[in-house]
């Protein structure tokens, strides 16, 4: 074989070598075009760039949607029933991180809805899933690893609102800075039981705050972290926790979509940590107290005797005619 683009002997190579030859003298575009899009600077640039494109809002709106549709039971009559309601909780579910932004930081509410290309989107995609002809949105959207893409995007948008609120928050302290990336990377669970309350249910035990779930919990994480690297706290660039909290979170939400777990990567530090912060629930100071009421209790107050058997009729007669005889004497 010659060297530097030479032809080729076909008696003394095999045709591995033919294949290599090609691809290393005559540089194969695809080979470059995929260093250029998939190389870690361009993912870095990309998660933190402004914009990511129509498709990944459409991406996120879907799986918005779909969690919608298959968080309680009742979606698709509620949708025949009051497609009114049904669309302003899916809604919700698509732009409930902005909405809760922007009260904390004292903006209008329906800012975002002056998007009309995301508001028409969301919309289509909520009629397509529920009102396709044969639910062939629905089941092309629920398809597993169609789905799984989804997540990834999804998470990806998450992981960009999250900096991004607590960027913009900057300037109002190290709480609201917290409060507002973790409202954006939230979004509709820090919500539920007002959304609950536009399908007619009141659970305040279901409440976000008291039985967190991984994205809930993921986000104040997350966003604990983006406000020390702001604060200059965490010797780390933005762009690089950007990139490895967003590969964190895709990993995560895929394994436990995949395998339908709800079981939170977090319990095994948590299970660690907490009881050496908080207490347990099981060994506190109240069960202490209450065991030691308890036995106070015990020693004080014996059980009562049991009552007198109850008297006969003839012993009642009996009674009544001596109590005569007394008085007459």
């Amino acid at each position: 074989m010659k060297s530097h683009g030479g032809p080729v002997s076909y008696d003394h190579v095999s045709f591995l070598d033919n294949i290599w030859y090609v691809f290393r003298f005559h540089r194969i575009h695809v080979c470059i075009l995929f260093y250029d899009h998939f190389s870690l600077a361009f993912l870095l640039e990309k998660m933190q760039g402004k914009s990511l494109g129509g498709y990944w809002s459409f991406c996120v709106f879907v799986e918005c949607v779909f969690s919608f549709g298959i968080c309680f039971t009742g979606a698709v009559e509620m949708s025949r029933r009051s497609p009114f309601a049904s669309w302003l909780c899916a809604m919700l579910h698509c732009f409930g991180s902005y909405i809760l932004a922007d009260l904390l930081l004292g903006e209008s509410p329906l800012h975002y809805f002056s998007n009309n290309s995301s508001v028409v989107l969301a919309t289509a995609v909520w009629y397509l899933i529920f009102f396709c002809p044969m639910d062939l949105f629905y089941k092309c959207v629920s398809f597993l690893p169609l789905k799984l893409v989804f997540v990834a995007m999804k998470e990806v948008v998450r992981v960009r609102k999250i900096a991004a609120g607590v960027h913009h928050a900057h300037h109002h302290g190290w709480f609201v800075m917290m409060a507002t990336g973790w409202v954006k990377g939230s979004g509709v669970a820090l919500m539920s039981n007002f959304e609950q309350l536009l399908r007619g249910v009141w659970k305040p035990e279901t409440n976000e705050i008291l039985h967190m779930s991984f994205p809930t919990k993921a986000s104040l994480y997350g966003t604990l972290l983006f406000t020390l690297q702001q604060t200059r706290w965490l010797p780390i660039s933005e762009a690089n926790l950007i990139f490895f909290f967003t590969m964190f979170m895709i990993v995560c939400k895929v394994f436990m979509t995949a395998t339908h777990s709800h079981a939170s990567p977090f319990a095994p530090v948590e299970d660690f940590i907490c009881p050496v912060f908080f207490g347990s629930v099981s060994s506190g100071h109240t069960s202490h107290h209450h065991d030691q009421h308890g036995a106070s209790h015990d020693v004080s107050h014996p059980p009562p005797p049991p009552p007198p058997p109850a008297k006969s009729k003839e012993e009642l007669n009996e009674g009544t005619r001596k109590r005569k005889a007394k008085k007459a004497e």
